[in-house]
């Protein structure tokens, strides 16, 4: 037996206890790299379903490190750690993407996004 489950646009992952995902941010979570469309947060000992879109498109995020410039054409690496891009080369982290616009006084950025099969790491 076999169907089509989704688009394959999003997955539904389990976000483990004692954890939050913000509304509108990014994550790494059950090995999926995703955009989360609302926040979620579980408490000890309990897990709740988190869906995370993995398409690959054009993205604005302003979970970045400051401290970096982000400009056009800058590769974006996921930073696990701190969870949040990095155009650092990171230990254990995954290339994320490209900066397509630079980061701005609000420090956000615009990037296009690559899907699960271009990602490397874990």
């Amino acid at each position: 037996m076999g169907r089509r489950v989704s688009d394959g646009r999003a997955v539904r992952v389990t976000l483990p206890a004692s954890s939050t995902v913000p509304q509108y941010t990014f994550a790494l979570v059950q090995g999926f790299l995703g955009w989360a469309g609302e926040g979620v947060t579980t408490g000890v000992g309990q897990t709740l379903p988190l869906i995370l879109t993995i398409e690959s498109a054009e993205y604005e995020s302003s979970t970045i490190d400051t401290a970096q410039a982000y400009n056009v054409g800058d590769l974006l690496y996921w930073d696990p750690a701190n969870n949040r891009f990095s155009t650092a080369t990171i230990a254990g982290g995954r290339k994320a993407g490209r900066v397509t616009s630079g980061k701005d006084a609000n420090n956000v950025i615009w990037f296009v996004f690559l899907g699960p099969s271009a990602q490397r790491g874990d």
